[in-house]
């Protein structure tokens, strides 16, 4: 009979990794044993409507006695609080399956492919993406198959985000916070990744605040996950608007941007230093120039800049 389990990924690679005891005691790295610890390279994909293009999930899974040699992509979409069924997107083997080793595996799709089989309360997709709604999402869910027949659901999934040009996964390539008019030791989370989410035609919201990813925020600090979002527009003049998109508070304090609180900004960019976005239209690495911040009453405000540059796989 096959056996089905369910990794949390994260702690179980952590062990598989670093434990170094005797074969015969090596508890920890039982799982890696038995094979099909999945590491997902997209945690969020932005789909842009009328766009056409050609999307790529990737990832790896690391061999273990008992080797992984398949990994099924599923799929499911939602829109409006309801979801689809869920079909099979793609079977990928794994044709690395040396011990130690890392086998990788990827899958290129288009608006067809996700789909195809899927229906809402029996209703087919539209044939045609522009009869999507910004905020519809696909997810993309993983099961790996062992050499032993032994079927894993993994934790990690994929979600794939109906939205705008500008949402996507961004890269920090600049940063810089200054808390009480004195420069943080947090200030650079260069090479951090964030992701910028459609909420509309319109609006989008920024995920994290500053060096604080949302995980951070709602775990570290305990703070809802609402706290840790930041909205904004974007102009057709391609300057970013902070104001009447949605913000009122930010870590649960007033947010502040340069056109609320201009003279509280002395440390970071503001005015026509930032709050711009340039468009790559070779390449798709659009860049996204962000100042703003939060005050805390009886102590003072939190300046942020940040650069963002779109990855594109």
């Amino acid at each position: 009979m096959k056996k089905i389990k369910y990794l949390i990924l994260p702690l179980i690679a952590v062990f598989a990794f670093t434990s170094c005891v005797d074969d015969d005691n090596d508890v920890l790295t039982v799982d890696a044993i038995l094979g099909g610890l999945l590491d997902i390279d997209q945690g969020a994909i932005g789909y842009v409507v009328g766009n056409d293009g050609t999307y790529k999930v990737s990832g790896s899974v690391y061999q273990g006695r008992v080797q992984t040699n398949m990994v099924d992509i599923y799929k499911s979409f939602t829109t409006e609080m309801t979801t689809s069924n869920e079909t099979l997107l793609a079977s990928i083997p794994i044709t690395n399956t040396t011990i130690s080793e890392k086998g990788i595996f990827e899958y290129s799709f288009k608006y067809e492919d996700l789909i195809e089989g899927l229906n809402i309360d029996g209703t087919a997709l539209p044939p045609m993406d522009s009869q999507l709604i910004i905020g519809d999402f696909w997810t993309l869910r993983f099961v790996s198959t062992t050499s032993e027949g032994n079927i894993n659901f993994n934790a990690n999934i994929t979600k794939v985000s109906v939205g705008n040009r500008f949402a996507g996964t961004y890269k920090v390539i600049d940063s810089d916070y200054w808390r009480i008019n004195v420069q943080s030791p947090g200030a650079d989370w260069i090479g951090e990744e964030r992701i910028i989410e459609s909420v509309n035609a319109s609006t989008y919201r920024h995920l994290g605040v500053g060096p604080f990813d949302p995980e951070t925020i709602v775990t570290g600090f305990g703070l809802p996950v609402e706290e840790s979002h930041l909205y904004f527009s974007i102009t057709s003049s391609d300057e970013l608007n902070y104001e009447n998109v949605g913000n009122t508070t930010l870590l649960e304090v007033p947010y502040m941007s340069c056109v609320t609180n201009p003279d509280l900004f002395t440390n970071v960019p503001c005015g026509s230093t930032s709050n711009y976005v340039v468009r790559d239209d070779v390449n798709g690495r659009d860049l996204i120039y962000m100042t703003y911040g939060y005050l805390t009453p009886n102590s003072g405000p939190r300046e942020f800049y940040e650069v963002l540059e779109k990855i594109v796989e």
